[in-house]
Order: structure tokens, then C-alpha cells, then sequence
């Protein structure tokens, strides 16, 4: 059985939710990602920030990304996928919840992120073009 932690990308880089949005786009850039998931000053997952949430919450609406934190722009409870979750549980998860990227979970710790691009190097090419077609929005 292949599970979330065989797919993933692991050792995920956190942002502080404490970081500015230009600390975030500084590591965002060096890492050449174009997501981080945002950890408390408790180590424990807040959420995801995307480029796009970048985009469309800071510098559409004018903001100074050294004045906002990233913590700011966290939403809700993260969706997560544990570490030994099966991939058709992944592949349900992320089209279910219709996300691109998915922090792995162990315990209470985060161990890394499952990305579309991670589904589509594992997987054979029809389950990738399944979560591909899920997720891409009407």
C-alpha cells in the first residue's frame, strides 16, 4: 500500500505565523515553491499560504507585505492527510476539499506536503489526471 508518506515532499519549510509576508516571499522564492505551510509559535500547522493568497489578500488590496503576518492570512483548520493514510485516501482528500497541496501529518507533527505535482511523479497517469480534472474549477 503507498501512503502520504511515500509521495510527499518531506522536511516542509513552516512560515511563521508570527513571519511577514515578506519573509514568507523570500522563502517562497529561495525554495522555488509556491506554498508554505504556516505553523504557530506552538509548532502546530495553522494553515497554508499560497501565492495566490498572496496575491489576492495583500498586494491586490494595496497591503505593505513587510506590514502584514503571515498569520493574518491563515483560514480556519488546515485540511491535513496523516503520514500512513493510504494514496486513494490523498487522492480523496484533495478533490474532496479541492486543494493543490496537502500537509502530511504525524501525530501532532508536520512532516511534509503532498503536492499535485507529487501525485502526478507517483501515481499512475490516469489517478493523476483524475485529481488534475477534480480539481481544476468550473
Amino acid at each position: 500500500m503507498t501512503t502520504a508518506r511515500d509521495i510527499m515532499t518531506a522536511d516542509a519549510t513552516c512560515a511563521r505565523a508570527s513571519d511577514t509576508v515578506q519573509e514568507a516571499v523570500t522563502t517562497m522564492a529561495r525554495m522555488g515553491v509556491g506554498a508554505l505551510p504556516i505553523c504557530g509559535e506552538d509548532n502546530r500547522l495553522k494553515g497554508m499560504l499560497t501565492d495566490r493568497d498572496i496575491v489576492v489578500k495583500v498586494l491586490a488590496e494595496g497591503k505593505d507585505v513587510r506590514a502584514v503576518h503571515v498569520g493574518e492570512l491563515a483560514q480556519g483548520e488546515a485540511v491535513t492527510i496523516g503520514a500512513d493514510d493510504d494514496v486513494e485516501e490523498v487522492l480523496r482528500t484533495m478533490s474532496e476539499h479541492r486543494v493543490r497541496r496537502l500537509p502530511v501529518i504525524d501525530g501532532h507533527d508536520l512532516v511534509g506536503v503532498v503536492a499535485q505535482a507529487d501525485v502526478a511523479r507517483a501515481l499512475p497517469h490516469p489517478d493523476a489526471g483524475a485529481l488534475v480534472e477534480a480539481l481544476s474549477f468550473d
